[in-house]
C-alpha cells in the first residue's frame, strides 16, 4: 500500500528503529519539586510541612494520609516513613515580594517565570526554587538557605532566635545521597528511642514490684519493740470527750415535749373542763 504516484519512500519510514528514551527536563523536575506537593501532587499552599528525609507537603494532605492509610495513592511510598502527625515539621517560610501569584496569569496569555517562587531565604534573598540548597531547623521550622548557614556562622536561628546545632539541619529536597543520610539517621533517632522507652518501661515496673520500706514489717535488728506512749495533757485535734457529747444530747433532747425537763407536775396539771357546745 501506499507509494502511489511515483512517491518514494526512505528507509526510517519503512524500518522501525529502537525508541529514543525521553529525557526528562530537570528544571521541570526541580520546580515540580518546589511547587507541588510530594504526596497529593496539588499545589503546595500553607500550611506547609516538611518530613524527616525533606520532603515537602501539605499538611492537609498529610492528615488526609493519617486518618485512612488504606486509601489508594500515586505516590504512597513517598510516606511510607510517616507514623505520626508528630514526625512532620510546619515551616516558618519567608514571602517572596516578587511573586505576583496566580492571579496575573488567568487567561494563560502572560509569561510565567518558572523559576520565581514563592519563598525566598530570609537571610540573603535567595529564592526557593531548586537552584540552591535550602535547610530547615527541626526545633523551630524556620527555612534558610545554605549559603546564609555559610556566610553567617551562627548557633541560633536567625529569624527566631532558637538555639539549634549542625548536626540537627534537614536538607530540602535534597539529592539521593542527601536523603540516604537523613533516613540513616532517621533510624538511628528511632532506634535510640525505642530503647529510651524500652529501659523507662523496665524500671517502672521494678519499681512497682519493689516492697515499701515504709510498711510496717518484722523487725531485723532483734530488739523488742516498745509500746507508744502518749504524751501528757490534751491531744490537740482528738474527739470530743463522752462528757460533752452527752452535756449537748441533752441540751437537743430538752426541745422535744417527750424530754423530762418538758413533763409537768401534778400541781402544775389542771382538771380537765369539758364543754359541749351547741350549734343551732
Amino acid at each position: 500500500m501506499g507509494c502511489d504516484g511515483g512517491t518514494i519512500p526512505k528507509r526510517h519510514e519503512l524500518v522501525k528503529g529502537p525508541k529514543k528514551v525521553e529525557k526528562v527536563d530537570k528544571n521541570a523536575e526541580l520546580a515540580a519539586k518546589w511547587r507541588y506537593c510530594a504526596l497529593s501532587q496539588e499545589k503546595l499552599k500553607r500550611p506547609i510541612v516538611a518530613c524527616e528525609l525533606g520532603r515537602l507537603y501539605n499538611k492537609d494532605a498529610i492528615i488526609e494520609y493519617l486518618l485512612d492509610k488504606s486509601a489508594e495513592r500515586p505516590n504512597s511510598e513517598v510516606v511510607a516513613h510517616i507514623r505520626s502527625i508528630k514526625e512532620v515539621k510546619e515551616l516558618n517560610l519567608t514571602d517572596n515580594p516578587a511573586w505576583e501569584g496566580e492571579r496575573h496569569n488567568i487567561k494563560g496569555d502572560c509569561y510565567e517565570d518558572m523559576h520565581c517562587s514563592m519563598f525566598i531565604c530570609p537571610v540573603v534573598g535567595l529564592e526557593m526554587n531548586g537552584k540552591h540548597k535550602f535547610l530547615y531547623l527541626p526545633t523551630c521550622g524556620c527555612v534558610f538557605s545554605e549559603r546564609a548557614l555559610k556566610e553567617v556562622k551562627t548557633e541560633i536561628c536567625h529569624k527566631c532566635g532558637d538555639p539549634f546545632q549542625e548536626d540537627n539541619l534537614v536538607m530540602l529536597n535534597g539529592t539521593k545521597e542527601d536523603v540516604e543520610k537523613l533516613q540513616k539517621a532517621m533510624e538511628e533517632r528511632r532506634s535510640k528511642a525505642k530503647s529510651a522507652k524500652k529501659s523507662k518501661k523496665s524500671k517502672d515496673t521494678k519499681v512497682s514490684k519493689a516492697p515499701d520500706s515504709t510498711a510496717p514489717g518484722p523487725s531485723t535488728s532483734g530488739e523488742c519493740s516498745k509500746p507508744l506512749k502518749a504524751p501528757p495533757g490534751p491531744i490537740i485535734g482528738s474527739k470530743r470527750s463522752i462528757q460533752d457529747m452527752k452535756d449537748k444530747s441533752e441540751t437537743y433532747k430538752s426541745l422535744f415535749t417527750s424530754h423530762s425537763s418538758a413533763k409537768r407536775t401534778k400541781d402544775q396539771i389542771s382538771n380537765w373542763v369539758t364543754h359541749t357546745p351547741y350549734h343551732f
